[in-house]
């Protein structure tokens, strides 16, 4: 399917294993846009935080924050000429994972490197904020099957789904849509996807909790 739309700038967020990247990828599609994606797998401290997060969230962190500081910096050269874009991570989102991975004096350096670079990030036009339960976190990590990602416990993404609900349940910045995606598939199920870009579409101030006909269901 091919769509338009008034959104310059969509940002699809959410924690490890909801799908964020690959519905980032299919808007991208329907909006003949381009994408801003997270490069995980270029991350070399990433493996070793999964097995020894004490000794690897750090660099880890690090890496992330000066590798996202590249690519906005790039789109910022380009906004005369800018296109629709899809990125499938808001850079606020970076001091997020800082402050439950980081002990003190490390989240200290963080925030001392994060001011340093001075970051003028975008501004979406829209956000959609992907929700999902912990078990069903795990089981979308564990069939995706990425070696090192079934090191990732259920307690970290405990941590991590709290702290992106805190996140988002003060979220002003821009248009904010939440959504359920405990028993959706909008990547490979054609009428889930229709259902939430027509959502997205109809987005343009505020926001909206977004409950997908088949969970009402259930």
């Amino acid at each position: 399917m091919t769509a338009g739309t008034a959104h310059r700038y969509i940002v699809v967020e959410g924690p490890i294993g909801v799908g964020k990247t690959s519905l980032a990828r299919k808007l991208a599609t329907s909006f003949s846009a381009e994408t801003v994606l997270e490069q995980a797998a270029e991350n070399p401290f990433l493996e070793r935080f999964y097995r020894n997060p004490r000794v690897g969230a750090l660099p880890a962190q690090l890496y992330f924050l000066f590798q996202r500081a590249q690519q906005l910096a790039a789109l910022k050269q380009h906004d005369l000429f800018a296109p629709v874009r899809v990125a499938d991570y808001l850079l606020a989102k970076d001091r997020l994972f800082a402050r439950i991975t980081l002990d003190e004096e490390e989240f200290k350096l963080y925030e001392q490197v994060h001011d340093k670079l001075a970051i003028e990030a975008p501004k979406p036009d829209l956000v959609v904020y992907l929700q999902a339960p912990v078990p069903v976190l795990l089981d979308r990590i564990g069939r995706r099957g990425i070696a090192y990602e079934s090191l990732i416990d259920a307690a970290y993404l405990e941590r991590l789904n709290e702290a992106y609900a805190r996140f988002f349940h003060e979220y002003e910045a821009s248009p904010l849509l939440i959504v359920n995606a405990t028993s959706i598939d909008p990547v490979n199920n054609a009428a889930d996807y229709e259902e939430l870009l027509a959502a997205i579409g109809r987005m343009n101030r505020g926001r909206l909790y977004y409950n997908p006909l088949r969970n009402q269901a259930l």
